[in-house]
């Protein structure tokens, strides 16, 4: 991390926690975050406990995203919720394209190419999901995928508006894995995607962050964290515990 990028530590619950769940996971984390400075946490939870998490974080320097977004401001899309809907309950951003809606519900590059830029336009901090199946690493295609990746979801994205979006970085042969990318793997992917970024615009590249999520646990979080282009962390499973995801956020603060 550098010191002209806040770090940002946002936990995606996935499909986690009931109202209840969230409530005593919240009033849990809350003091143990009180006195964290200088960096944003965000929790991610499913969307029935959005509007509580909302409410429950406020005043806090816990904020709220959801897990998904439709880029259509309405219409006939069951099961989708819009960028006005998010808006309205206060929340703060969304995860984008994370690897297992690309995987397990079929969203594709050119449908984030037009949430993207929607999320950005209704006040939303888009976060945007890159990664590599150990397939492709194998084969050496680890580049192609996250130029292709990043080029279509950034695409309709105004160059004074690319370091808007926070890209999390997720090798997907390391998410819920247990298996977790090596410094120098983590570093050498979040360095091509902050140039990726660069060739559209340098300024922007400079300020965009890049976040690593695949198995960042409280264990690996402070060398993962130390790397110089990595601005943070998309934690999945030690997010459901608010002590691992505390110390986690503390690992980030340092």
């Amino acid at each position: 991390m550098t010191g002209s990028r806040t770090p940002l530590i946002a936990g995606n619950w996935k499909m986690h926690k009931t109202i209840a769940e969230a409530e005593e996971f919240i009033q849990a984390l809350l003091p143990r975050v009180f006195s964290a400075d200088g960096i944003d946490i965000g929790i991610c939870p499913p969307f029935t406990s959005l509007q509580a998490m909302v409410d429950s974080a406020r005043g806090s320097a816990v904020r709220v995203y959801a897990q998904n977004m439709h880029h259509a401001d309405q219409g006939a899309f069951t099961g989708e919720v819009s960028a006005a809907m998010l808006s309205e309950l206060e929340v703060q951003g969304t995860i984008l394209g994370h690897s297992e809606r690309r995987e397990l519900f079929g969203e594709t590059d050119k449908s984030l190419a037009l949430a993207v830029p929607q999320a950005l336009e209704a006040g939303l901090e888009p976060i945007l999901c890159v990664g590599e199946t150990e397939a492709e690493r194998e084969r050496g295609d680890t580049e192609r995928k996250l130029r292709h990746q990043i080029q279509e979801g950034l695409a309709k994205v105004a160059d004074d508006r690319l370091a808007d979006v926070v890209i999390a970085y997720e090798p997907i042969w390391a998410i819920g894995t247990g298996l977790t990318a090596t410094p120098e793997q983590a570093q050498e992917a979040c360095a091509f995607v902050r140039a990726l970024v660069g060739q559209r615009s340098q300024e922007a590249a400079d300020r965009v962050r890049i976040l690593y999520g695949g198995s960042m646990k409280p264990e690996n979080a402070a060398e993962l964290l130390a790397l110089p282009d990595v601005d943070g962390g998309l934690v999945g499973g030690a997010s459901l515990d608010p002590e691992a995801f505390a110390a986690i956020v503390e690992a980030a603060s340092a």
